[in-house]
């Protein structure tokens, strides 16, 4: 069932078997009465199991060791320190698979991603849009290292122009450094069954922190897993904006809940090839798929 006050919306991403135009409140209202009150609750019990098991099973990944930090733990360790009235903005890239799955955006917080064309540079400019429509709430950006090489890193310079005029400072970018385009490497290994191509894919190392620092911002680097959460707490702590970089592992899988057979045999298919970073993209699926096996809970 879909609600959309604007019907060109509906069954846009996903054939939907009821589509409904109207205002979503009133709507819903307008359904209320219908609905009978069922004394079966199994099936929300089964729905309550799954959802639990599946958070055990993002953590358990995100716990996993990497080199030298999974990318995943990044937004895991935010999610669980998010302040309320939180906005979050997330570029495109692999960022926004973690974004997607680890953070929870609870009642009165706000998400923002870039989505249609999924257009990659949007996350800053957003996250200064969001800090002047609202400039006591925390605002926090999700970029990853190609977006903040393509444009991002000067929209810095605007939060460094202006943040002063805000009521509060708590402005943070957090930065996925792993110097590899990497959303794209992996369509390319699971959707093309094709290695990684280098020449393409490879980003140069920049110190988005010290850039930071330059202009005047507070620059934060981490490349310990152990400091993530700590990282964090000191960033939103912050008298003034902060760029975190976090040196990621770009050869962590984004594995979807279910692998069709097609997907798994491009998989192989790209490594058979031979892909620059083969051993370490085997070790690294082989501990995401053994953690969603063997995450701590029945199965």
């Amino acid at each position: 069932v879909q609600i959309d006050i604007e019907p060109g919306m509906l069954s846009l991403r996903y054939p939907m078997e009821v589509n409904l135009v109207g205002d979503s409140a009133e709507t819903l209202k307008a359904l209320l009465p219908m609905l009978q009150e069922k004394p079966d609750r199994s099936w929300r019990k089964t729905i309550e199991d799954n959802v639990r098991e599946w958070w055990q099973t993002l953590e358990a990944r995100a716990m996993q060791s990497a080199d030298p930090v999974n990318p995943q733990r990044v937004t895991w360790e935010l999610s669980r320190r998010l302040p309320d009235r939180a906005i979050v903005t997330s570029d495109s890239g692999s960022c926004a698979n973690w974004y997607a799955r680890d953070v929870k955006i609870r009642r009165g917080m706000m998400g923002s991603l870039s989505g249609g064309l999924a257009s990659m540079g949007a996350a800053v400019p957003y996250a200064i849009a969001a800090k002047f429509a609202h400039p006591d709430r925390p605002v926090i950006a999700l970029v990853g290292d190609g977006a903040m090489q393509m444009n991002n890193m000067a929209e810095l310079i605007t939060v460094a122009k202006y943040w002063e005029r805000w009521s509060s400072p708590r402005w943070v970018c957090a930065v996925w450094n792993n110097q590899d385009l990497n959303q794209v490497t992996w369509e390319q290994r699971v959707m093309e069954g094709d290695p990684k191509f280098e020449a393409s894919q490879d980003l140069p190392d920049v110190p988005y922190h010290k850039f930071a620092e330059l202009i005047g911002l507070k620059g934060i680097f981490v490349d310990d897993p152990e400091r993530v959460g700590p990282a964090w707490e000191e960033a939103l702590a912050a008298d003034r904006p902060v760029v975190l970089e976090v040196k990621t592992d770009p050869n962590v899988p984004p594995l979807p809940p279910h692998i069709t057979l097609k997907q798994a045999k491009n998989f192989a298919s790209s490594l058979l090839k031979g892909d620059p970073d083969e051993g370490s993209v085997l070790i690294d699926t082989a501990k995401e798929v053994l953690s969603s096996i063997l995450p701590g809970h029945e199965r």
